[in-house]
């Protein structure tokens, strides 16, 4: 059948491509999936380099093909796929064969800059583009949402805030959007002094309270740049003004998105923090699917609590504000400096609290220099990706170490 199986009504398998299938969106991804066997069809799963994994996951899922971006492990697919009647293959180009190819939905999860270009060549006529990928729209979004205009592909978001919002978001009535708000839980130092955070550790930061997720994304949540970064994705996926979109900490992570319109209303997606409940959604829209997610117990939750971001508490949050408003390619570089930061701290070459500090002598020191004009091309955000990461692994070879 397909035309996206007939808008999702489903009478025939939705054929999926993964991008990213080995970590934490792809496993979740998975579970459905396997789940519901006869609903969709696998035509590729496409990893970085983790060839047991993707093996498994491949022939676990029936897959059609399964790709490796590094070359160098394409040996040991194949070996680990023998027999089984699985496709593999490695390296650039196969990656964008294995987008290039015949399918309905595109689940865009390669972390980092590594998913700009074949998340963006994903981007086809009737397609629908489940996107988890963050650097697509914070570092390239103007780019990404032409493509997509362009194309007529759908895009839905994939991220747990800002698929809670577009759950909730009018679009026929986007003018009639007052204001979108974004959760955050604060992480594990909400509440800890600002001389306890001088001592947080690579161990402290990756104990999130709520959520199971990388490396990255857990020190992020911890510095709320994580939230920044998913600002500056809701004013690329959302028809409001910057000064529409807003944070709010909310400790318990149950409530995911507001939208609040003129009229008063505050509209709310309330659900378990389990990553599954908007990947599903994603699948299925605009119909459901059932997942065996944990079901919210209002009664025994008994108290949701909210509070403002502490911009002082969180300077990384600001940084990510003043880039969205600065535009041109200040959020992506932002972003790269955040990356090599957050490496440097996990590696403990610098403390916590040196992480918005790192990035925001990067992106004065990008500006001064001209660097963080409008990229006009994905080559061009590339491009400015390696400078800012190089500039900000010299800013942190340039301080002592005492960490």
């Amino acid at each position: 059948m397909t035309a996206q199986a007939e808008k999702m009504g489903v009478s025939g398998p939705v054929r999926v491509t993964v991008l990213g299938a080995t970590g934490s969106i792809g496993q979740s991804l998975a579970d459905l999936i396997e789940r519901n066997p006869h609903r969709f069809e696998v035509v590729a799963l496409v990893a970085n380099k983790n060839a047991e994994a993707l093996a498994e996951m491949a022939i676990r899922l029936k897959a059609s093909s399964a790709v490796l971006a590094e070359e160098g492990r394409y040996l040991e697919l194949v070996e680990k796929l023998s027999g089984r009647g699985i496709a593999a293959s490695a390296g650039r180009n196969a990656v964008f064969e294995a987008v290039d190819r015949e399918t309905d939905i595109v689940v865009g999860a390669i972390v980092g800059a590594a998913g700009l270009e074949p998340t963006f060549r994903a981007i086809k006529p009737g397609r629908r583009i489940a996107l988890a990928n963050k650097e697509c729209l914070v570092c390239a979004g103007e780019l990404f949402m032409s493509r997509i205009r362009e194309t007529g592909a759908e895009l839905l978001p994939v991220d747990s805030e800002h698929n809670a919002i577009f759950q909730v978001f009018e679009t026929e009535q986007a003018d009639q959007v007052e204001k979108v708000i974004l959760t955050a839980s604060g992480g594990p130092f909400r509440t800890w002094s600002h001389d306890d955070m001088t001592r947080i550790t690579p161990e402290q930061a990756l104990n999130h309270p709520n959520w199971d997720m990388g490396a990255r994304i857990t020190v992020d949540s911890a510095s709320m740049m994580n939230k920044g970064l998913e600002v500056i994705e809701a004013s690329h996926l959302f028809p409001v003004s910057h000064d529409q979109l807003d944070v709010l900490v909310h400790p318990q992570s149950t409530v995911h998105g507001l939208v609040q319109y003129k009229d008063g209303s505050l509209l709310a997606q309330l659900g378990s923090p389990d990553m599954r409940t908007p990947i599903a959604h994603c699948l299925a829209f605009p119909r459901r699917m059932a997942v065996p997610v944990k079901r919210l117990d209002l009664a025994s939750l008994g108290t949701l609590s909210f509070e403002p971001a502490d911009p002082e508490r969180f300077p990384a949050l600001q940084l990510a504000l003043d880039a969205m408003r600065a535009g041109g390619a200040a959020p992506a570089a932002l972003n790269a400096a955040d990356e090599i930061a957050v490496e440097a701290f996990l590696c403990k070459k610098i403390g916590f609290l040196d992480i918005p500090q790192a990035i925001e002598a990067v992106l004065k020191q990008l500006s001064a220099n001209g660097h963080l004009s409008v990229s006009k091309s994905v080559e061009d955000v590339i491009k400015l990706d390696v400078e800012a990461r190089q500039k900000t692994l010299e800013w942190v070879n340039s301080i002592p170490s005492s960490h």
